[in-house]
Formats: C-alpha cells, sequence, structure tokens
C-alpha cells in the first residue's frame, strides 16, 4: 500500500501557525520553523502573564491603599487588619479605587475603623 500523506490537514496546521506569527519581524512571520518556534514561545509568554499580570494588579492596589492609608495616619497593614476586624467585605480592588478617585469616601472608611 502506497504511503499516504494528509497534505490537506498539513497545509491547514502550518497556515494556521503563520496566521498565528502575522506581524512578527523578519523570517518569523512567514518561514515555517522559525515561525512556529516564535508562536510557541509567544504562547508560553502568553499563559505564563495572565497569570503575573494579576499579580501585577494585586501590587498595584496594595501600593494605593497604602497611599490612601498613610494620608489618614495609618500603614497598610493596620488599615487592612482594621478592615478586616470590622467586617468591612471590601476588597483590594475595590479599596484601592475608592483611595485613588474618592479620597473622602476612602477617609470615611478610615474613620469608622479608627
Amino acid at each position: 500500500m502506497p504511503r499516504s500523506t494528509n497534505s490537506v490537514a498539513s497545509r491547514a496546521r502550518r497556515k494556521k501557525i503563520l496566521k498565528q506569527a502575522k506581524g512578527y519581524f523578519g523570517r518569523r512571520k512567514n518561514v515555517w520553523t522559525v515561525a512556529k518556534n516564535a508562536v510557541d514561545k509567544a504562547m508560553l509568554y502568553a499563559y505564563r502573564d495572565r497569570k503575573v499580570n494579576k499579580r501585577n494588579f494585586r501590587s498595584l492596589w496594595i501600593t494605593r491603599i497604602n497611599a490612601g492609608a498613610r494620608i489618614n495616619g495609618m500603614s497598610y497593614s493596620q488599615f487592612m487588619g482594621k478592615v478586616k476586624a470590622n467586617n468591612i467585605e471590601l476588597n483590594r480592588k475595590v479599596l484601592a479605587d475608592l483611595a485613588m478617585n474618592h479620597p473622602d469616601a476612602f477617609k470615611a472608611i478610615a474613620d469608622k475603623i479608627k
């Protein structure tokens, strides 16, 4: 029996990778072997950085809450400890937004927990 290759599927697979490599520089965009490696690496970075992105945002929120807390005479850890102790169920994202965009509301929370 002669050897059969499924060139339709192979071509489709290659086209899919080359389409993902669109916009890359040099041979990364049009040479199959180079493009395949570039796209694989890009997918790894994308997967990893979706998690890193969450860490970065949490860090940003903590920085903003700390700045707001220090204006009201507390450190971040004291502020968050008292927020938890007083059963104020606002997460860091909301607290950071209040500290940044609504300082009067943040001050009201700080005064309530003091």
